[in-house]
């Protein structure tokens, strides 16, 4: 007699959710690695091209973040001056942390590590006008966390 195991694996919508900060990425880095990824038939989330029209952005997002299997975070100079960046942030760690089946990849786009880390330079001025905010200590807590997994650091240079 043989058993057998069945295992249960969830059925994601995306393969990966984009994480980014529009003004300073995405005429460039998102972009290009959106396409690279949709080329190799990698199902993509970039909120320009997914989220429904006449729906609660907050709500589509959320449920993307949910319905992902991987998320590339693209840090950037002011990625931490967006709220709905670091909303989006702490979603994608509470999934990294419930379940195994979700990986976060940061992408550090001219930032160092710990400048995100430990908010400092340019993303520390950008982070600085939330510091009196209630969601402060968990959007301090996600960036880190994140930072502290191994990535990948880009420059903007001319030539990408």
């Amino acid at each position: 007699m043989s058993s057998s195991t069945s295992s249960t694996h969830k059925s994601f919508t995306y393969d990966v959710f984009l994480s980014f900060r529009g003004d300073d990425t995405r005429k460039n880095i998102v972009d290009h690695l959106y396409f690279a990824l949709e080329r190799k038939n990698i199902r993509t989330f970039k909120d320009e091209d997914t989220i429904k029209k006449g729906k609660n952005i907050n709500d589509e997002l959320f449920k993307s973040i949910e319905d992902s299997k991987f998320y590339i975070v693209v840090f950037s100079k002011n990625y931490a001056s967006s709220t709905w960046c670091l909303n989006e942030l702490v979603k994608i760690v509470e999934c990294h942390r419930t379940t195994c089946e979700h990986a976060i990849y940061p992408i550090f786009y001219d930032v160092e590590p710990c400048e995100v880390r430990k908010l400092i330079g340019t993303v520390g001025q950008a982070f600085s006008k939330h510091e009196k905010e209630e969601s402060a200590q968990k959007w301090r807590e996600a960036l880190k966390e994140v930072a502290d997994l191994a990535g990948w650091e880009l420059k903007n240079t001319f030539d990408g």
